[in-house]
């Protein structure tokens, strides 16, 4: 079976890991990787050989041999990157968030509809063995209906990532489209058998009187219908990296957690938990979870959708709606009132 042939564009701390997916995936090939410092080009040399590294990202999707572009680059150069890279006619994955803006994200659906290619989002959560069953046993009724999730994260402080950018808020756009955008689209995908989200009402604080655009503590609730809501919190005042996700229904409850000394650990302690109203019981996972791990799954479903084949990566609708529902707890949070959807 040939191989499809990536480009990659960003080398950075996470970009590095996308390569290390892509290099290792069987039915991938690493062919080109574009960043612009010099000590990273040479670090994508030396660990990737058989890759051309260019840096201009130009060069790299002009190239007529490449199937998919992966694009891990500072979040305000998602939008003019991608669309040039749709514009060149390759299958995009665009890491989370989609753009800074909905207008950006609806652009990015028209082109990829245009040129009739695959846009996948970096919301690699839904390939998780963990969060993933999580979907599962509630679709499966494992809780009757769902009515209520809290999806918790309790963490470091963000790195600031290359030359500062994600204390940027100009490059970043806010905070809630770094981690909670995650849990944003996990309380969509739980809960998605309901219709769409109706509204939502945040709030945040800094510890920085000098910064309060750097959100450190976060909470929203967002309403679906039938009453169910979902409440998303985040802290970036604590320490290591832990996450839950507690949902219940009518018929049970799930409790989700892992843990970790950092977000992209390969060692990390998890588990899954499920009550049916009588006695709560381990639920046995197939494998390890974590997003190092479920990053090997995205690039492996994103080379499988490129021959037209079912995934459960998500779409560019997938990150409109993330990118949308962040933009108005933002607005919440501005504003102090609830926002309707």
């Amino acid at each position: 079976m040939k191989k499809v042939r990536f480009g990659l564009i960003g080398f950075g701390a996470w970009g590095s890991h996308h390569a290390r997916a892509i290099a290792e995936c069987p039915q991938a090939e690493l062919a080109a990787i574009a960043v612009r410092s010099p000590d990273r080009q040479a670090e994508a040399r030396t660990k990737h050989p058989g890759a051309e590294v260019a840096a201009d990202y130009r060069r790299l999707i002009a190239r007529p041999d490449l199937d998919v572009v992966d694009v891990v680059l500072p979040t305000d150069l998602h939008f003019p990157v991608g669309a040039d890279v749709l514009r060149a006619g390759k299958h995009l994955l665009l890491e989370k968030p989609m753009a800074l803006s909905v207008g950006d994200c609806q652009e990015l659906i028209r082109l990829s509809r245009e040129h009739q290619r695959l846009l996948a989002i970096g919301h690699e959560f839904r390939l998780s063995s963990l969060w993933g069953k999580v979907k599962e046993m509630i679709d499966a009724g494992a809780i009757g209906e769902p009515q209520y999730a809290l999806i918790e994260l309790w963490r470091n402080p963000y790195r600031t990532g290359a030359e500062g950018w994600r204390y940027n808020i100009e490059r970043v756009g806010n905070w809630i489209l770094e981690e909670p955008i995650h849990f944003f689209d996990l309380a969509r995908w739980y809960f998605s058998r309901l219709g769409p989200p109706q509204s939502v009402f945040a709030r945040a604080n800094a510890r920085r009187p000098d910064h309060p655009e750097l959100q450190d503590n976060f909470s929203a609730i967002i309403n679906f219908p039938r009453g169910t809501y979902a409440v998303i919190s985040q802290t970036l005042s604590g320490f290591e990296h832990h996450q839950v996700a507690k949902v219940t229904g009518t018929g049970g409850a799930l409790w989700a957690s892992w843990s970790g000394a950092m977000d992209r650990t390969f060692h990390p302690t998890f588990s899954l938990k499920h009550f049916d109203g009588q006695a709560a019981v381990e639920v046995p996972l197939s494998r390890i979870t974590g997003e190092v791990y479920e990053l090997t799954d995205e690039i492996a479903m994103v080379a499988e959708a490129t021959t037209g084949s079912r995934t459960r990566i998500a779409t560019g609708a997938d990150g409109l709606w993330s990118v949308r529902m962040c933009l108005e707890a933002q607005r919440s949070v501005s504003e102090g009132r609830v926002i309707p959807f």
